[in-house]
């Protein structure tokens, strides 16, 4: 058959690699549910594909500045960036010293030093960097609050603030991510550790014709393949540390 595209064909899957329909997965579909849930939660927070950098644009209003905070969809997991904030900033502001620059200096790029305008960027960047820095930022993925650390009074309403974060793939809209291959193994680990959990409860009670149950063999096996594919996906397909997402 062809890769999962569906939740229903993700978990179908999931049920033929562990033996279904010709072996009864002792699982409840509210199980099932959970375990899925728990390996895209993981998928998103270590896989590089399970999450994506973007750039979240949001316009103030009187509540942003009474609040002293942005309220950031739920879908975003870390913001890592905030673009410089007010009119003295903007490139698009005459007095802005680039602004000048190039408009004095940079006028006919035809004969003008490209050499001596990049080394001016930078030390302006650098002074800039060093005399009023960056805003700082706070924030939480659990209280959808972006803490931006600055005079609110002199942020007007209707200005936008342009922030560079990462948000997560959502797997209602995005099918392709049912077909992962890492996911799929996941996600099988996790049912399949569900079902030694539940076999457990019965351990060493015999069936007609002399059948035990053995929950423990299938709960080990599941645990080691968990903890081969957590490896793995930290080795082989997390993102670099990165210093500050915050």
């Amino acid at each position: 058959m062809s890769k999962p595209t569906t939740r229903e064909t993700f978990k179908r899957y999931c049920l033929r690699r562990l033996g279904a329909p010709v072996v009864e997965i002792n699982v409840d579909d509210d199980q099932i549910d959970d375990r899925i849930d728990d390996a895209l939660d993981f998928y998103r927070d270590y896989h590089y594909d399970g999450s994506e950098r973007t750039f979240l644009k949001h316009q103030v209003t009187q509540t942003d500045i009474d609040n002293k905070y942005l309220s950031v969809p739920e879908n975003i997991m870390g913001v890592i960036n905030v673009f410089p904030i007010g009119t003295g900033l903007n490139t698009n502001n005459m007095f802005n010293i680039r602004y000048q620059i190039t408009l004095n200096d940079v006028y006919d790029w035809s004969h003008a030093q490209i050499q001596n305008y990049a080394s001016s960027m930078e030390r302006i960047g650098l002074l800039q960097e060093l005399f009023a820095g960056k805003q700082p930022i706070r924030f939480n993925r659990h209280t959808d609050k972006l803490h931006i650390d600055m005079d609110w009074s002199k942020v007007s309403v209707g200005e936008y603030i342009v922030a560079e974060c990462y948000q997560v793939i959502d797997s209602a809209t995005n099918n392709e991510i049912w077909g992962d291959w890492w996911l799929r193994q996941y996600g099988t680990a996790l049912i399949k550790k569900q079902w030694g959990e539940n076999l457990k409860k019965f351990e060493g009670m015999q069936l007609p014709g002399g059948v035990t149950f053995n929950g423990q063999t299938i709960w080990n096996e599941a645990n080691e393949e968990i903890q081969k594919l957590e490896e793995e996906v930290q080795k082989k397909f997390s993102m670099p540390a990165m210093d500050m997402i915050g």
